[in-house]
């Protein structure tokens, strides 16, 4: 009977048997077979010496080159294949003289290379971002000097952590092919003028995540800032990234708007582009800011009004068409600084805060940031006790809200929104024991305190920000009511008023009321969210005084027939006065809170503690919860 043919698994068993029997043995020749299936590339000819790990055959496979090393020192006895051929995987390929095996040892040897030694490939990308550098652009930087500026990379680098930014698409010109040469684009556009990327802010304060942003930065040295084919992709990528990532973006946005030089592209107008929709898209959804410095006009302004803070250096212009737009227009010719300067869009409240310079406008960013960030470690705080003696005994008289606010939140923690704008109505972030909290507070310098139609957009939107960040809110309330008159009405009263109540209704944060003096009518209402039940305390300061208008008024209407009926104006006054106080005593705090119309009457030492009761007992506010589909920018 004939011996039985083994089959194909246990050849290759009893072949890789006899090989491993082979490189135990000095004496024997070695057969090396392919690892693959493959064609072959090259092989090394009969006679070639091979020491360890010399390329005795080189593969392709899948357009990869794999190279099949000698596993001992010896000679190239036989070659078995030849240039081109297919081969199989444990197919042989050659045949090696005996030679000295190798060890485990030798196996795990890789040829030791110098980690500082830079391969050609590396030398032309690292000289294509170093082009893109301030080091190369000498003169860009003398530019923004003459006009007391910093480089975008300056402001980027004094903004982020060291070390801590991932620049996007660095390498990106300018899409002027046709009329320049790739050279010249190199040179003068680097990074399409737009510089952005991942970093983290104050990470030393904020460890973790929770200090991760996006920054963009346009290049005001490069086409004036203007917006381009490719950096409108790049900030198509970057928000995209955001959206998906939910980091808070910071955005420089000094340029110039649109770009009319691009050639490369296939459109015409370009308004297909996405940025501004991916943007808009991110209100409410993670924290916006916006720095600006010299010129922002058209795009550049616009992404900028899309923002939840606008911070501007002293000296900026900022509006939606530039001197070349206005006068295309036919509207004139104007200097550019003639164009929204800060005189104006500090009063009608575009900017929120205002710089000194780039610097400071770095420093102010980080520092709103900081709220959205996270609670700190407790910070120190005035005594309390002064907040007794800030309402004046006198009803009558004014004083300074600020110190109130100044007084009661942690030191150095208050940074004021707006306040060029709306000046009835402070709207402040500040922090309670570290905790980060949004504060609403009526100034009665200011009309006494009523809420005129600037100070309800003012407000209502500065609710929505707190709300959609997830911040506790705090309305100190000292308002005579709305703004009322002929005059008032002309503002579209009827409509903003109504706006800080249907806003207030829909917040899903923690809030609280403090009445430190006046508490009248709807006004008093709209400052403890639509009534006096709506938050979590609603409480007075001794000062505290109530009712459903003005005390003054009330007589005036309530006992005009018996008013009009004294002649003497002594004996008039001296009834006026005395139903005065008489509306005062049935309307004070300690009489409210004996109607259980507001929670309690406190000292306002305690002011501090009743607002740590509200952080420490509402629950954390869920970041799953339905998102606000956007901050308002108005």
């Amino acid at each position: 009977m004939a011996p039985t043919e083994p089959c194909c698994d246990s050849r290759k068993r009893q072949n890789r048997h006899e090989t491993n029997t082979v490189h135990a043995m000095s004496d024997v020749a070695v057969t090396l077979s392919s690892p693959m299936q493959a064609t072959v590339v090259s092989i090394a000819a009969v006679g070639s010496a091979l020491g360890l790990h010399g390329e005795a055959v080189v593969l392709e496979a899948m357009k990869m080159e794999h190279v099949v090393q000698s596993p001992t020192i010896g000679r190239v006895l036989e070659v078995l294949v030849g240039v081109g051929d297919t081969v199989f995987e444990d197919q042989p390929l050659l045949v090696l003289s005996p030679g000295q095996p190798a060890t485990e040892a030798d196996r795990a040897i890789v040829p030791e290379q110098d980690p500082a030694a830079i391969r050609l490939d590396l030398t032309e990308v690292l000289e294509r971002h170093a082009l893109g550098l301030d080091a190369a652009r000498p003169n860009s930087v003398a530019r923004r000097r003459t006009t007391g500026q910093r480089t975008t990379r300056e402001n980027l680098a004094d903004l982020l952590d060291p070390d801590s930014f991932v620049e996007y698409a660095p390498l990106t010109i300018a899409a002027q092919r046709r009329r320049r040469t790739v050279d010249d684009l190199i040179q003068s556009t680097p990074a399409d003028g737009l510089i952005g990327g991942l970093g983290t802010v104050n990470a030393a304060q904020f460890p973790g995540r929770e200090s991760r942003v996006v920054a963009v930065s346009y290049d005001y040295t490069v086409l004036a800032g203007t917006q381009g084919t490719q950096n409108h992709r790049k900030k198509d990528r970057l928000f995209e990234l955001a959206d998906r990532l939910r980091l808070p973006v910071v955005l420089f946005a000094e340029g110039g708007g649109g770009r009319p030089g691009d050639t490369d592209g296939l459109g015409v107008a370009g308004l297909d582009c996405l940025a501004f929709a991916l943007f808009g898209q991110l209100s409410g959804h993670v924290p916006l800011v916006g720095i600006t410095s010299g010129y922002c006009f058209a795009g550049n302004a616009a992404l900028l009004g899309c923002c939840d803070v606008i911070i501007a250096a002293k000296g900026s212009n900022i509006g939606m068409g530039g001197p070349a737009m206005i006068e295309g227009g036919g509207l004139g010719v104007f200097d550019p600084k003639e164009i929204g300067p800060l005189s104006v869009q500090v009063d009608n409240g575009v900017v929120d805060l205002v710089a000194d310079d780039e610097a400071h406008a770095v420093a102010l960013a980080k520092q709103y940031l900081a709220y959205f960030q996270g609670p700190t470690d407790p910070g120190a705080f005035a005594d309390q006790r002064k907040l007794r003696q800030l309402i004046p005994e006198n009803r009558l008289r004014a004083y300074e809200v600020r110190t109130v606010i100044e007084t009661m939140f942690d030191d150095g923690s208050v940074l004021e929104l707006r306040r060029g704008f709306a000046h009835g109505m402070i709207t402040a972030l500040a922090r309670i024991d570290g905790h980060p909290v949004g504060v609403i507070a009526n100034d009665p310098t200011h009309l006494g305190g009523a809420i005129d139609a600037p100070g309800c957009d003012k407000s209502a939107r500065f609710m929505q920000l707190c709300d959609a960040f997830a911040m506790p809110l705090v309305f100190l309330c000292d308002t005579p009511g709305f703004m009322v008159g002929p005059d008032s009405e002309k503002t579209a009263m009827v409509r903003k008023t109504a706006r800080l109540f249907v806003t207030a209704a829909s917040l899903s944060v923690p809030f609280a009321t403090i009445v430190v003096r006046k508490g009248y009518g709807l006004g008093a209402q709209a400052m403890a969210g639509g009534s006096f039940k709506a938050p979590v305390f609603c409480v007075g300061w001794p000062t505290s005084e109530f009712g459903g208008m003005g005390l003054e008024g009330a007589v005036k209407l309530g006992y005009r027939k018996e008013l009009e009926a004294l002649s003497d104006p002594i004996e008039r006054k001296a009834l006026y006065d005395q139903m005065v106080a008489r509306m005062y005593e049935n309307g004070k705090g300690v009489s409210m809170a004996s109607h259980f119309e507001i929670d309690d009457v406190i000292d306002p030492a305690d002011s501090r503690r009743w607002i740590q009761a509200m952080l420490l007992s509402a629950p954390k506010v869920a970041t799953n919860r339905p998102r606000r589909p956007m901050v308002d920018t108005w």
